[in-house]
């Protein structure tokens, strides 16, 4: 069966910095982790409907980029409710272990929920953990595949979060990071603007979670391009680094190998 953990840092949109930057830091931790918590019960049924059910595609992509293998132990960061986690443990089957960590207690409920719920025998490898992806509870060269779904976008020190997946990461592991693509296509990006504006609000609106999905846009326009992100990943030890962009140049999978 899964095993539900706790660690002491909770926030994973924590900041570095001096008293005053950890001050906001904190605000905009608990502000995001209550969002998370809020949309929770209707995540899943809103993902699937924003996206037609392309995002399970796009979730599959990820999971089979990260070279994740049968016997491997498989991190899942931002886990949410499960989905990338689920993948993952049909990719490592028996033999292997799978850890979702998230820093949204209300997701991971639901995660295990479903975990109960479902027939595959390999499910019963996941275990949840409720974490801190800038401070990982785990020692080095731990994981042999890491994955995030729609994680580094909402995180506060992107590089941190890029240095701690490096580090829990065995050497010539993969990491792959799917997400909402910041695309340099000025045609590309207009239209993922009008669809923010002219779909996936109004769809949000009519489940009462207006406020909630219209962080979307402002956080897309503050992400890092596809280039940016391969030099970060570069930048904190990886030794490749390959941005994809998929879904007509909607959303994006950065893939970097220890």
């Amino acid at each position: 069966m899964s095993a539900f953990s706790s660690s002491p840092a909770l926030f994973s949109c924590v900041g570095r910095g001096g008293f005053a930057g950890r001050d906001r830091s904190f605000r905009c931790s608990v502000d995001r982790q209550a969002l998370f918590n809020r949309i929770a019960p209707l995540y899943d049924n809103l993902n699937d409907l924003l996206s037609l059910g392309q995002h399970r595609v796009w979730k599959r992509m990820a999971v089979s980029w990260s070279g994740a293998k049968i016997g491997d132990s498989a991190l899942d960061l931002c886990c949410g409710s499960g989905d990338l986690s689920f993948l993952l443990a049909e990719k490592v089957g028996l033999a292997g272990k799978v850890t979702g960590l998230d820093f949204s207690k209300e997701q991971l409920s639901i995660a295990s929920v479903k975990q109960a719920s479902l027939w595959n025998s390999c499910y019963k490898n996941i275990t949840w953990v409720e974490g801190d992806a800038l401070d990982l509870p785990f020692p080095d060269d731990y994981f042999d595949a890491v994955t995030m779904g729609y994680g580094l976008r909402n995180l506060i020190d992107k590089w941190a979060a890029m240095k701690e997946i490096h580090r829990v990461l065995r050497p010539g592991s993969r990491v792959s990071i799917l997400d909402f693509n910041k695309s340099t296509d000025i045609y590309i990006t207009l239209l993922q603007e009008w669809m923010l504006d002219n779909v996936v609000v109004p769809v949000a609106t009519s489940y009462g979670l207006t406020e909630q999905y219209k962080y979307l846009k402002s956080s897309i326009r503050d992400f890092l391009t596809g280039p940016e992100q391969e030099k970060l990943a570069k930048d904190v030890g990886f030794a490749k680094a390959k941005h994809y962009e998929i879904g007509g140049g909607l959303m994006g999978a950065l893939v970097a190998t220890r």
